[in-house]
């Protein structure tokens, strides 16, 4: 439920996801198609969901696209269905009427499901113009020639230093946009939210768009081709060890497992959480575990490990990333790991935003050998995939 008091205060994301695709040429309408391992709906609500600032997501489909958004996004995506209407600009419009009709937003982000792969900084650029101007939006310029056609013929270059690419997500005032949609001609269509806006006498500023934002449109854009150009693959493993002790709680992959000892150590000492946390950390280079959750700082003393999984999941998606899979296993003798593994496994899915079968978790023991094989403690290792932006 969203907290009306404060609603005037917030940013919301809009998340346009209605149409149909028909120059797709797929066989399901594009916002649901695979991108990169994942529904490409998915990867737009992922990027905004682990972004700070953003306060809700909605999300404008087509009557009868439930199931099929709820197969997207899986479980765990804190989200709200509107239903679109015949244009993009009447499917915002419905959008922006049930934000108002639940209290209303501060700002509010209108983004298109078919640019799928949003950085954070692109939300940060915008979010920064709003403290000082009504609208921003990204932008980037011509690089083709640009020329005019008459009759499908050649008529004359157009000089595109004039000439520039809109994207979105496209941020603006909340009650200016919507005040803006509702004096817009009935006779007229906008293929933006910017277009709306400008022509209800407001200035709209831009900021520096981002090529991972290309708009998928055509069958082509769907193939491995481009893909292949635009993504590379990074690999991060991590490792954990922590004590057992008696009159200590045991969790494991955020869930707890009754057992006659426990894991000792930093925050709840869930070693599996904690190796797949470095494991994520190192796909882009960003240190380990101790350097963004010092063990010495009282702070965390306690504190679920599932924040530290999120923390490096939102630096990955603030460059772009996304997660394809993890790989972990539980080294020990005690307790036995099968009977919880598949509950393990669901509790990962669900913390990485991910399906359960991107998620892998295995157990083995040390034949009795070493600290594990003597039930002194509990070892984890993981491995996880992600795929960036080519710089």
């Amino acid at each position: 439920m969203i907290d009306t008091d404060n609603s005037t205060q917030q940013t919301h994301a809009l998340i346009v996801a209605a149409g149909i695709g028909a120059r797709s040429g797929l066989s399901l309408p594009k916002q649901f198609e695979m991108v990169d391992g994942k529904p490409m709906v998915r990867h737009s609500v992922e990027s905004l969901s682990t972004h700070p600032a953003i306060d809700q997501i909605w999300i404008v489909i087509a009557e009868g696209q439930e199931e099929l958004l709820n197969t997207a996004l899986g479980t765990g995506s804190n989200h709200r269905i509107v239903i679109g209407g015949a244009t993009r600009q009447q499917s915002v419009f419905n959008g922006l009427i049930a934000i108002r009709e639940n209290g209303g937003a501060g700002n509010i982000l209108i983004h298109d499901a078919a640019r799928p792969f949003l950085p954070h900084h692109i939300i940060d650029r915008l979010l920064e113009r709003l403290d000082s101007l009504s609208a921003a939006i990204p932008v980037l310029p011509s690089v083709d020639t640009m020329v005019r056609l008459v009759d499908d013929r050649l008529d004359r270059a157009v000089d595109r230093s004039s000439l520039w690419r809109v994207q979105t997500p496209q941020a603006f005032d909340f009650q200016k946009l919507v005040a803006a949609h509702e004096q817009f001609p009935a006779d007229q269509n906008a293929s933006d939210d910017a277009q709306i806006f400008k022509t209800a006498g407001h200035a709209v500023a831009v900021v520096e768009g981002d090529e991972a934002l290309k708009k998928y449109t055509w069958p082509a854009d769907f193939g491995g081709e481009r893909k292949q150009h635009m993504r590379e693959i990074r690999t991060g493993m991590g490792y954990d060890v922590h004590r057992l002790a008696a009159g200590e709680d045991l969790w494991l992959g955020g869930v707890k497992i009754d057992h006659d000892t426990g894991l000792s150590g930093h925050s709840d000492a869930d070693v599996l959480l904690h190796a797949l946390t470095d494991a994520l950390l190192g796909t882009i280079g960003a240190g380990d575990i101790g350097d963004h959750f010092p063990p010495t700082d009282p702070q965390w003393r306690g504190a679920a490990s599932a924040r530290f999984v999120e923390h490096a999941v939102s630096l990955i998606a603030a460059k772009g990333g996304v997660i394809h899979n993890v790989d972990m296993t539980i080294i020990c003798e005690a307790p036995k790991i099968k009977p919880h593994r598949d509950a393990i496994r669901h509790n990962i899915a669900e913390i990485l935003s991910l399906g359960p079968d991107q998620i892998s978790v295995k157990a083995t023991t040390t034949e009795g050998l070493g600290f594990a094989g003597r039930r002194e403690g509990i070892a984890a290792q993981a491995i996880a995939t992600i795929s960036l932006e080519e710089n």
